[in-house]
């Protein structure tokens, strides 16, 4: 496979990290949340298997082709426009919490309005830009900001304040009936193959996907999955972890580089965190902006030579954003989120009987062409 779809995956799997899942995960410790984990990684390596082999059969077309060729145009606008709607809602999701985190951790000072202006400026004009250029992108943050997760992780884990005994505790809850919460939460981390629907555009060429590719994508996710629920665990301890909003930003503020021009972890891991959500938001987002693009014709309300289709949709966007922004609380954000992430679970299902539709049908209809 092509480096890039190895991008898409890895963005998803760093930026829950910090975001809502660990929070989800470690509110169920002791409540079926490892064993949750462990069922999801088997429904995620589905999920990837499934998603890769679909697309790949399909080079260079996204979804929205491959819907208009075996369907109605009613029904093919429905499904996009909520598709859109949900890629829409994850990006939110990760912008929403990481402005909430900024005004405790770093600028309580700050407006939070202000706070998501600023970020809503720059995701604006780069969902717009064509998806090569969003490759180009993520591929320079990551080149970047790479070194830096891997340190910050491996200082977590060699840290003597660390205490391994309450890891081994959260061991032995691993017998428990799974939380259809903590499943769903951990399912997300395999999401980010779902990208391709629009970004299997990209890979027009004939792409390998077998054992040993499944593999390493699943083995990361695991060895992900093990860090973000164990290692907060660990210096937090088993009791009471689960009243943490944060229990990354807790972590890393455990952690310190005495030799360092910055004494606390805790300034660097949300400078990680800051490019890793905004390029996370601009893959969610910039999907959302061309599954509406592929059920609307936007060229089509120019205004000479100025987008204005695109101008609209961005700016509802930003207001819906702001908006939410402003009324949700942090409580209210973990409920709604925790819903959000029973749903895609749950949809999953629906969306590879669609696949399994829409490959028969195009079969069906190669077969009468010859």
């Amino acid at each position: 496979m092509s480096r890039f779809y190895y991008y898409l995956v890895f963005v998803n799997l760093v930026v829950n990290i910090v975001a809502s899942v660990p929070s989800i995960l470690l509110h169920y410790t002791g409540k079926g949340a490892l064993s949750a984990i462990l069922l999801s990684i088997v429904f995620g390596a589905i999920v990837v298997w499934v998603h890769t082999r679909f697309y790949i059969s399909f080079p260079g077309k996204g979804l929205p082709e491959l819907l208009r060729q075996v369907m109605p145009n009613w029904l093919t606008n429905t499904l996009l426009v909520y598709y859109s709607i949900l890629w829409f809602l994850s990006g939110l999701i990760t912008l929403i919490t990481f402005a909430f985190l900024l005004i405790r951790f770093l600028t309580p000072d700050m407006s939070l309005i202000l706070i998501v202006f600023n970020f809503l400026i720059f995701l604006c004009v780069g969902i717009l830009m064509k998806t090569n250029r969003i490759f180009y992108s993520v591929e320079m943050i990551l080149a970047f900001f790479f070194p830096l997760v891997f340190f910050i992780i491996l200082k977590a884990i060699t840290s003597d304040k660390i205490n391994w005994d309450y890891a081994k505790i959260a061991v032995t809850y691993v017998n428990h009936t799974p939380s259809f919460a903590a499943f769903a939460a951990a399912s997300f981390t395999f999401y980010g193959v779902s990208n391709l629907v629009i970004f299997n555009r990209f890979f027009t060429t004939q792409q390998q996907f077998g054992f040993k590719q499944l593999i390493t994508v699943v083995g990361s996710a695991i060895v992900i999955l093990m860090i973000t629920y164990f290692i907060p665990i660990g210096f937090n301890g088993f009791k009471g972890i689960e009243s943490l909003v944060y229990p990354w930003i807790a972590t890393s503020d455990s952690l310190r580089m005495e030799y360092g021009i910055i004494e606390r972890i805790l300034f660097i891991f949300l400078l990680f965190y800051l490019a890793i959500s905004f390029i996370s938001i601009l893959i969610h987002w910039h999907v959302s902006l061309e599954l509406l693009k592929s059920t609307f014709d936007f060229d089509r309300y120019r205004i000479k030579s100025f987008p204005a289709m695109h101008f609209c949709v961005v700016s509802i966007f930003g207001v819906v954003s702001a908006l939410l922004t402003i009324y949700l609380t942090e409580y209210q954000l973990f409920i709604s989120t925790e819903k959000f992430y029973e749903l895609l679970a749950i949809q999953f299902f629906g969306t590879w009987i669609l696949f399994w539709w829409v490959k028969r049908r195009l079969k069906i209809v190669k077969e009468t062409e010859n």
